[in-house]
């Protein structure tokens, strides 16, 4: 089944939830669980829920209310819920049947967050008279946690004054089967009543994300332990979690390895942080990722231990887990033992050509990049991650989305089940290979992707966004590309996905030798792993791949754009623009000019008049933003945006693009801000107060082209001293 806007279900915002929704939905997911993992649910479990729903509505409702708080521990004090009312009688009918009880050892950790300053203090006191009265919160609870007895902190509770529930572990595990984590109650929910989360239209056909019971616990086990990780401050919490790998039951589910492999990276770095390197090797080891793997041979190197390093490495390299793990294993090799200096990643970097690119770029320099390539002629795209998932999402469409309906896993989820779950090539395998094939054909496999992209356009999908920009790109690359040589990326990604679906570089380019892509690194950027495998990858494949370093200069043939607006007010998105001038510069010259007066389709406050001279008879038959936002546009091309306080102008003119639902996006220079850094020490960088200090003519302040002229004269001085320095660190570098 093809997903479309029909089966999204995003409720209409409303401020109002109804008044037990916190209820409808604690039953909306226990029923859903019952439904569909009955197979996955122990008989304890099962009861549990049976006997939630024999608890009376007052009780089943505050019992939602605690597993919608964070922690499990609560003064009684705070449990007030005007749409219960008076919470002694469900709150004895839940102690009665074991739903809350008094707080045990286990809940010490939550019952010190939980309790107030002056409580901790009181608690602690008797044990610890010469404690600071002054320390904060955390400081005493990490103080309690380190050095009080736990039994001694019970005791000493005033008698019935905390609740603490009970059957939160079973309730855990119930709401990971729902949400595949650990979610903190069921905002999530709320969130869609709210109609700020679109979900799946409600549906019978969901898929299990487990088929079996030991599968789900498996993912639990580790799932739990990571949680527990991410609450952990303390060393002694660390070194439990620590000392616990080594019963951690070897999982045999590839899921499952996945979790355990991300809680060993997590564990034994914060090990390494704290200094306890026998830990942190001994964590690694029972990882099998390729960061686990790395850690332990870089902790064997630093602790003089070269021939363990040299071993596992090795038998890395002859039996690799995946090109990750082999390239950082021959690399790390070659220096260590083959007398090589620098790691692939700083060589790649040392050999990639460098482009020269406007520091105004240097917040976005895969945009600098795009320009720089266009200004030659050639035709270049920003795409990364986003061209391939494009490609594999209309390519395998129908495998994806099938009439049928894409198996998912709850109503929240968009990605399809076996796609997450790297099931995807196992359960589509013919029909998958049946599709690659077209890639020996590319008249049929453009007719593929047109179809597809035709047919499904705009409909709501998890694996890549609908961009006329990456379809633009798209067959861009399928016509200056052989098809053959893309079947390794996309067999890749329907064999794991999750595993292959970021890293790819920055930009596709188009020259005269055809397809080529570009990771773009500024200066002090550095190569990831995975970019740096992807890159080999694509080059293996056949694929023409560079980095390319971007050195920041100022580019005296830069083309800007400096703009002024004159508006009906400075604040609120209701004001609107009255005149709008921009003179468009290159080097030390005024090239063009545009100018108009704009009927701002509101009244001009009386006080704006006064200052602009603009009066409401004079924009009365002047058009409309909508009518010169084509030749505006056209103005602009590919400059940057230049202008005196160039956030306010910005504003302004982005804010009447997006009311006729079109993007306005480009690079800005602030000449205010420029001159301040620039030619610091003087007393006003006020447009008028530049003009008198620089000599430079302002003969109707407040108009919009003489403003925009006024400006465009600061930025010759600015470029001025941009370009010098520029000289000087290039003379030094």
């Amino acid at each position: 089944m093809e997903i479309d806007q029909s089966e999204v279900v995003r409720r209409r915002p409303s401020a109002k939830l109804p008044t037990y929704y916190y209820h409808e939905h604690f039953l909306e997911m226990l029923g859903f669980v019952v439904e569909h993992y009955a197979h996955a649910l122990r008989p304890a479990q099962r009861q549990l829920i049976d006997d939630y729903h024999s608890l009376s509505l007052p009780a089943q409702r505050l019992y939602a209310r605690l597993v919608n708080r964070k922690g499990s521990v609560f003064p009684r004090n705070r449990l007030r819920y005007p749409e219960i009312g008076d919470i002694h009688a469900p709150l004895a009918e839940l102690a009665a049947s074991g739903w809350v009880g008094a707080p045990d050892v286990s809940d010490v950790p939550d019952l010190l967050r939980c309790l107030t300053r002056p409580q901790l203090l009181a608690l602690l006191l008797p044990d610890f008279v010469g404690l600071s009265r002054s320390l904060k919160k955390d400081e005493y609870i990490s103080f309690a946690s380190e050095n009080a007895s736990p039994a001694a902190l019970l005791a000493r509770l005033p008698g019935d004054t905390i609740v603490a529930q009970r059957h939160s572990k079973a309730l855990l595990y119930i709401l990971f089967l729902y949400f595949g984590r650990l979610p903190d109650g069921l905002a999530q929910f709320t969130m869609r009543d709210l109609g700020l989360v679109r979900t799946q239209g409600f549906r019978k056909d969901y898929e299990p994300r487990f088929n079996e019971l030991e599968e789900a616990e498996e993912h639990f086990y580790f799932s739990v332990r990571l949680k527990r990780l991410e609450r952990t401050v303390l060393p002694a919490g660390l070194a439990d979690l620590s000392r616990d790998s080594g019963n951690w039951p070897e999982p045999a589910y590839p899921g499952a390895a996945k979790l355990r492999d991300r809680l060993a990276e997590q564990i034994g770095r914060a090990a390494e942080d704290a200094g306890d390197l026998a830990a942190a090797l001994a964590v690694y080891a029972r990882g099998e990722s390729p960061r686990c793997t790395e850690r332990r041979a870089r902790i064997l190197l630093a602790s003089g231990e070269r021939d363990a390093a040299r071993a596992l490495l090795e038998a890395v390299i002859s039996a690799p887990t995946s090109d990750e793990e082999r390239m950082f294993a021959e690399d790390l090799y070659r220096r260590k033992f083959d007398r090589k200096r620098t790691s692939v990643a700083t060589d790649t970097l040392r050999d990639a050509e460098t482009i020269d690119l406007d520091e105004i770029h240097a917040g976005a320099p895969e945009r600098g990049a795009v320009a720089y390539f266009q200004a030659r002629g050639q035709q270049a795209f920003r795409v990364e991650n986003t061209l391939w998932r494009t490609l594999f999402g209309l390519l395998f469409w129908d495998q994806l989305y099938p009439e049928t309906g894409a198996a998912l896993h709850s109503p929240f989820e968009w990605l399809p089940a076996d796609l997450n779950d790297g099931r995807f090539y196992k359960h589509n395998q013919i029909s998958i290979e049946e599709t690659l094939n077209l890639l020996e054909d590319k008249p049929k496999l453009v007719r593929h992707i047109l179809r597809a992209s035709t047919r499904h356009y705009g409909r709501a999908n998890a694996v890549f966004r609908w961009r006329q920009t990456t379809l633009d790109a798209l067959f861009a690359l399928l016509e200056h590309v052989d098809p053959r040589r893309l079947r390794g990326a996309l067999t890749r990604l329907c064999t794991d996905y999750n595993g292959h679906r970021h890293g790819y570089p920055d930009l596709l380019v188009i020259d005269e030798e055809g397809a080529r892509f570009v990771e773009i690194k500024a200066e002090g950027d550095q190569l990831r792993h995975n970019q740096l495998v992807r890159l080999q990858q694509l080059r293996a494949d056949g694929l023409r791949v560079d980095v390319v370093r971007a050195r920041w200069i100022v580019d005296p043939e830069q083309t800007y754009v400096v703009v002024d607006v004159e508006t009906t007010g400075g604040k609120g998105p209701d004001h609107r623009i009255t005149e709008l001038g921009a003179v468009k510069v290159r080097g030390t010259d005024i090239i063009d000019r545009f100018n108009t007066l704009l009927n701002p389709q509101r009244p001009i406050p009386s006080g704006i008049t006064r200052l602009t001279g603009i009066s409401q008879e004079m924009v009365a038959d002047a058009p409309a933003f909508a009518d010169v936002a084509d030749e505006f546009e056209a103005f602009m091309g590919d400059a940057i945006f230049v202008a005196h306080n160039v956030g306010f102008d910005y504003r302004f003119v982005s804010q009447e693009f997006r009311r006729l639902g079109r993007r306005f996006r480009h690079p800005k220079l602030c000449t205010c801000q420029s001159m301040r850094k620039l030619y610091p020490g003087h007393r006003s960088y006020s447009l008028a107060n530049l003009c008198q200090t620089f000599d430079i003519a302002l003969k109707q302040h407040h108009r919009a082209l003489c403003d925009a002229e006024a400006a465009a004269e600061l930025l010759f001085l600015i470029n001025e001293a941009r370009l010098e320095q520029t000289r000087e660190r290039l003379a030094t570098g």
